[in-house]
């Protein structure tokens, strides 16, 4: 049975509240940072720390009228913290306030997202372990090609995840930087000290230069892992897919007890849950289309960037925490039935080993145009007429002059395509 998704943390991370919050750490840090630096009272400080608190209501209601979301914030914390309040945001352009406290909040999105990425992986290992010796038929151009195992598609989505992960981290690390330099970067009316204690206070990196704002790339760069592992889960649900399909029937995504596939055919089992996902990987990646986008503002800053991120940056951070979600459980429930993949495996009645059977009789003396020829031959034939592959080689003078019986069974041994599974097993999960 699927929960339904709650959406536990990522949408408080992206709330008026929680962005306020973030607001009020950074004026608050800078005013802290100001007063270690002697620029401001420690007094002054201490009480802005004390008594600011910040009310979304009240900042809505200003905002109404001033039409200026910084501006209604300051005001509206001045209205609880009193004369002191002249202290705050002293020096200060609203980006620096803005970027920074963007960054925290994109900061807490890839720790959520890298913590989903993480139980996804702990459910694809255990399933990959679970089906690691049940063979199924690899598949190119989505036609038989040769034997696999569940396991290993398995543990090839556990893999990918992995580099995902890779790229989360490196997003956040490159997300988790902060500016205090004032209208255009310059620091022109607080010294680059307080951008310095102010980044660490808050567990940032201060950027090295920036403008008016931090660069958009830094933003693309989260965009693009966010929209990499979107693609990577909807590869998956595209996989799957294909598996549920009638004519293959050989997993499927979980069916709950009382679940309906279709208001007209009762017998219908859809994979809805992976058409979801395959359908918000384009959303996501329409999001970095639009990050890109943002990179290329004019001179030190213009605002066309502002209103795409306040939609791009929550949107795509909750999409990937609700796919994972989705297909963590996706992955947990699905159905898997080994039988039918070994049907599958056999129905083209050999034809799977041919490539195996090629190399056998290449490795007895024949050239490979000539191996390549006879093999071929009779496999066209099996594809024709559905006689065994095995039969018709053994009819064969030109592979029998190669191989002998025993030879030609040992070409048609499934274990033999499957003998290296664990050695790549210690290589995936060392």
């Amino acid at each position: 049975m699927i929960a339904r998704y709650t959406l536990p943390g990522m949408g408080r991370v992206w709330e008026e509240e929680n962005k306020l919050a973030c607001w009020l750490k950074v004026e608050i840090a800078v005013c802290e940072a100001m007063a270690d630096l002697g620029m401001i009272p420690c007094e002054a400080a201490a009480a802005v720390k004390a008594r600011a608190a910040v009310d979304p209501a009240r900042v809505a209601e200003i905002e109404a009228a001033v039409r200026h979301d910084v501006i209604a914030f300051l005001t509206a914390v001045g209205e609880k913290v009193g004369e002191p309040a002249r202290y705050m945001h002293l020096g200060m352009t609203s980006s620096d306030m803005l970027d920074t406290a963007t960054a925290l909040q994109m900061v807490q999105a890839c720790d959520l997202l890298l913590d989903g990425v993480r139980r996804l992986r702990e459910v694809l290992e255990r399933r990959a372990r679970e089906f690691r010796r049940i063979p199924m038929v690899g598949r190119t151009h989505g036609i038989h090609a040769e034997p696999t195992t569940f396991g290993l598609k398995m543990a090839l989505w556990y893999d990918e995840m992995g580099r995902n992960l890779e790229r989360l981290q490196r997003a956040r690390e490159t997300v988790r930087v902060g500016k205090i330099s004032g209208a255009v970067g310059t620091f022109a009316h607080l010294p680059p000290a307080v951008e310095e204690r102010v980044c660490a206070r808050l567990g940032l990196r201060p950027a090295p230069i920036s403008t008016q704002i931090l660069q958009r790339d830094l933003h693309a760069e989260l965009l693009w892992a966010i929209a990499a592992t979107g693609a990577s889960l909807e590869k998956f649900a595209v996989e799957l897919r294909h598996l549920q399909r009638t004519e293959v029937r050989e997993a499927e995504e979980p069916f709950a007890q009382g679940q309906k596939g279709s208001s007209a055919m009762p017998h219908k089992r859809n994979p809805v849950l992976c058409e979801q996902i395959t359908g918000l990987a384009r959303l996501l990646r329409s999001h970095l289309v639009a990050g890109l986008e943002d990179v290329a503002l004019w001179h030190e800053r213009d605002i066309s960037h502002s209103s795409v991120e306040r939609v791009i940056l929550p949107d795509a951070a909750i999409l990937l925490h609700y796919m994972l979600d989705r297909f963590t459980a996706v992955a947990d429930g699905m159905r898997v039935d080994p039988q039918r993949m070994r049907a599958n495996l056999e129905s083209t009645r050999g034809l799977v080993f041919s490539g195996t059977l090629l190399l056998a009789v290449t490795r007895k003396g024949s050239s490979r145009e000539e191996a390549y020829a006879a093999v071929q031959e009779a496999a066209m034939r099996c594809w024709e007429t559905g006689e065994p592959l095995r039969e018709l080689v053994l009819k064969d003078a030109r592979i029998t002059a190669r191989l002998t019986r025993q030879e030609i069974d040992e070409a048609f041994d499934l274990d033999h395509h499957l003998r290296h599974v664990d050695a790549i097993f210690e290589r995936v999960f060392a």
